[in-house]
C-alpha cells in the first residue's frame, strides 16, 4: 500500500494547536461543567475520527457521498447505542422531564429530518457545481455555522 506524504504548512499546524488549546481550556471555563457531556463529545470525535481514517485508508472514489453519509450515520448509531448502556445514560433517558411532551418529539423529528435534507442538498450541490464554487459555498457555510 502506497501512502502519499503531504507537506503540512506551518499555518495549518498553528491552527490545529490553537484548536487543541481551546478544546483543553474549554472545560475549565465552562460554568455548567458536566463530565457526561464531555464524555459524549469525545465519543462523537472518536466516531468522526474513525470515519476519516477509514475514508483515508480506502480510495476516496470508491464510495459515493451518500454511501459515506450512510456509513457515518450507521456507525455512529451503533457505537453510541453500545456506549450508552455502560454509562447509565440509556436508562436515565427515561427520566428526562420533557420526554412525554409532543413538542419535544416533534422538534427531535424535525431536527433529524432537516439535517438529513441538508445533507442531501450538500451532496446535490457538490455534484452540480465546480470544485471551486463548492469550496466557496462550503467555506461560507462553515463560517456562518461558527457564528
Amino acid at each position: 500500500m502506497l501512502v502519499k506524504k503531504e507537506q503540512i504548512s506551518l499555518l495549518k499546524i498553528c491552527r490545529v494547536l490553537i484548536l487543541l488549546l481551546a478544546a483543553v481550556c474549554l472545560p475549565f471555563c465552562d460554568p455548567q461543567f458536566d463530565t457526561d457531556g464531555y464524555f459524549w463529545a469525545i465519543i462523537h470525535l472518536l466516531c468522526v475520527g474513525a470515519f476519516k481514517v477509514y475514508h483515508k485508508l480506502r480510495r476516496p472514489s470508491s464510495l459515493s457521498d451518500s454511501d459515506q453519509q450512510y456509513i457515518n450515520y450507521a456507525s455512529s448509531v451503533v457505537v453510541l447505542a453500545f456506549a450508552s448502556h455502560p454509562t447509565g445514560d440509556l436508562f436515565s433517558a427515561l427520566d428526562f422531564p420533557f420526554l412525554h411532551f409532543y413538542s419535544f418529539h416533534s422538534s427531535c423529528c424535525a431536527s433529524g429530518l432537516l439535517g438529513f435534507l441538508l445533507t442531501l442538498h450538500r451532496i446535490k450541490l457538490k455534484s452540480s457545481t465546480s470544485s471551486g464554487q463548492y469550496a466557496a459555498w462550503n467555506c461560507l457555510a462553515k463560517n456562518s455555522h461558527a457564528l
